[in-house]
C-alpha cells in the first residue's frame, strides 16, 4: 500500500481516514496555494504541460504538499515511484534509481520519485541521488516541513524548485469542509450530517490552515455524534470543540516554528509591544518549548537590547532565569512574563553591545596594544625596577573619584551612550568629566 491508493474502491482493505479519502485528484480539485498553482503560475503550467522539474515541497503540515504530489500521479505520464524517508533506506533509493534507468532504457519512460519527509534522509542518502537527478530521470519530488535551506543539501537544492506552501486561509479550510460533508463517494455525504454555521467556522479556525486536522476532526465528531429521530448528525460547536480536544500549535523544536516564533518574541521585545511579547511567549509555552531557552533569550535581549538604558532590566531577567529553575512549571510562566514585559516596556540603548562588538573588531583587525607600564601589576618583588606601577594615580584620591591618565595607549570611542533613560545621566557625567579633562590639559599645556 502507498499514500496514492485513495482511488482504490472503498472496499478493498481496511478504510482510509477522511483526510485521504478527499485528497484532490486534479488541479481543479485543489484548494490553496493560489501562488503556486493559480491561473497562469509556474507550477500549475508545469503540471498541466507534463514538464515537471525536480521540486522541494515546503510547508507546515495539512497545507497540501501530498495532495500535490497524488495530482502529479494522477495527471503526469512518468512513472510515479513514493518512498518515505521514515523507512527508506540507501539500498531503497538505489533500487528506486535503477529501476528508473532501466524503465528510461528500456520504455523510454520517465519516473518521478516522490519522497515524503525527505529532511529525514542524512547526507549521505542525498548524495546518493544528487547524480541522477542531476541527469533528469529520475525527477525528484521531495516533500518536507523543516526549511530546506536547513535540512537538505545545498547541492540538491541547486537542482530542484522549492515551492514554498503557507498554511489554508480559513476560506479554504471551509471549501474543502463542505466537500467533504456533501461528497457521498469518498467523503462523509451518505450520513447525512448538518453541520451548524457557527461550528464550521470554529473548525476553519481553529485547525490553524491545517486541512489534515480539520478533517480529521470533522471525521471524529461525525462518527461520535449519535443520530436524532430524524435519522440526520448534527454537528455543534461543542461537538467539534470535542473532537478537536487541545489545540496542536505547529511548533516543530527544531523547525521553522521554533526559530521564527523565538525570533518574534525578541523583536517583539526590542520593538518595545508587550502584547506581542506575550502572545508569542504563550504560544512557545504552550507548544512545550524549553522555558529555558525562553529565559535565556529574554536574558540576552535585557543586555543587548535594554543595555544601560535601564540596568535593572538584566537584574530582573537573570532574577526570572534562577526562578524558572526554581520553582519549575507552570508557575515559572509568571516570572518569564513579567521579565518579558519589563524588558518590552523598558527604554532601549544597544550602546553596550556596540561598543564590545567595536573594542573586539579593533583587537581581531589591528595590533594587539601593549598595557602601559603604569597600569600593570605592582604586587610583587622587583616590579618597581621595572617600571610597573610607577606612575599609577589612584582615582579615589581625587575630587569626584576621577583623574586624567592613559588607560589605553590609543584612544577610540567604542562606547557611546545615548539620551534614552538612565543611560543619559551616563552620557552627561561622562561629558562633563572629559570636558574637565580637556580644560586640565589645555591648562597645563599653557604653562609649558
Amino acid at each position: 500500500m502507498d499514500l496514492f491508493e485513495s482511488s482504490a474502491p472503498a472496499s478493498a482493505g481496511p478504510p482510509q481516514p477522511l483526510a485521504a479519502r478527499m485528497r484532490p485528484r486534479t488541479l481543479d480539485e485543489f484548494v490553496g496555494q493560489a501562488e503556486l498553482v493559480g491561473p497562469d503560475k509556474l507550477l500549475r503550467r508545469a503540471i498541466e504541460a507534463d514538464r515537471i522539474t525536480s521540486l522541494i515541497l515546503y510547508g507546515p503540515p495539512g497545507t497540501g504538499k501530498t495532495a500535490m504530489a497524488n495530482i502529479v500521479a494522477h495527471t503526469t505520464h512518468a512513472y510515479f515511484e513514493p518512498l518515505n524517508a521514515t523507512a527508506a533506506g540507501v539500498s531503497d533509493v538505489r533500487a528506486a534509481l535503477a529501476s528508473a534507468k532501466q524503465r528510461a532504457h528500456m520504455t523510454g519512460r520517465r519516473t518521478i520519485l516522490f519522497i515524503d519527509e525527505i529532511h529525514r534522509f542524512n547526507k549521505a542518502q542525498q548524495d546518493v541521488l544528487m547524480p541522477d537527478v542531476e541527469q533528469g530521470n529520475p525527477i525528484l519530488i521531495g516533500a518536507t516541513t523543516f526549511n530546506p535551506f536547513f535540512a537538505l543539501a545545498p547541492a540538491l537544492l541547486s537542482r530542484s524548485i522549492v515551492c514554498e506552501f503557507t498554511p489554508l486561509l480559513p476560506a479554504d479550510i471551509r471549501i474543502v469542509l463542505q466537500r467533504a460533508l456533501t461528497d457521498a463517494d469518498h467523503g462523509l455525504g451518505q450520513l447525512s450530517i448538518r453541520a451548524e454555521e457557527p461550528a464550521l467556522a470554529y473548525l476553519a479556525e481553529v485547525c490553524d490552515g491545517d486541512a489534515r486536522r480539520a478533517l480529521s476532526a470533522l471525521e471524529v465528531a461525525a462518527l461520535t455524534t449519535a443520530k436524532r429521530d430524524d435519522g440526520t448528525i448534527m454537528l455543534t460547536r461543542q461537538a467539534i470543540e470535542e473532537s478537536i480536544q487541545k489545540k496542536a500549535v505547529v511548533y516543530d523544536q527544531q523547525g521553522d516554528a521554533h526559530y521564527d516564533t523565538i525570533s518574534a518574541l525578541i523583536k517583539s521585545m526590542r520593538g518595545s509591544d508587550p502584547q506581542a511579547t506575550l502572545y508569542w511567549l504563550a504560544k512557545m509555552l504552550y507548544a512545550g518549548e524549553d522555558p529555558r531557552l525562553i529565559v535565556r533569550r529574554i536574558v540576552i535581549c535585557a543586555a543587548e537590547d535594554v543595555g544601560l538604558a535601564d540596568p535593572q532590566a538584566l537584574i530582573l531577567a537573570t532574577a526570572a532565569m534562577h526562578a524558572v529553575e526554581f520553582v519549575g512549571m507552570p508557575e515559572g510562566r509568571i516570572p518569564l512574563a513579567e521579565a518579558a514585559i519589563y524588558v518590552a516596556c523598558a527604554p532601549k540603548s544597544n550602546a553596550a553591545y556596540l561598543g564590545i562588538e567595536r573594542a573586539l573588531e579593533d583587537v581581531k583587525q589591528g595590533r594587539t596594544l601593549e598595557v602601559p607600564d603604569h597600569l600593570k601589576d605592582a604586587h610583587y618583588r622587583g616590579a618597581a625596577s621595572l617600571g610597573r606601577g610607577v606612575g599609577y594615580k589612584y582615582a579615589h584620591d581625587y575630587p569626584e573619584h576621577h583623574v586624567k591618565q592613559a588607560y589605553v595607549p590609543t584612544r577610540r570611542a567604542y562606547y557611546e551612550p545615548t539620551e534614552l533613560g538612565a543611560e543619559q545621566a551616563i552620557k552627561q557625567r561622562l561629558q562633563r568629566l572629559n570636558s574637565q579633562q580637556e580644560g586640565e590639559w589645555s591648562h597645563r599645556t599653557a604653562e609649558h
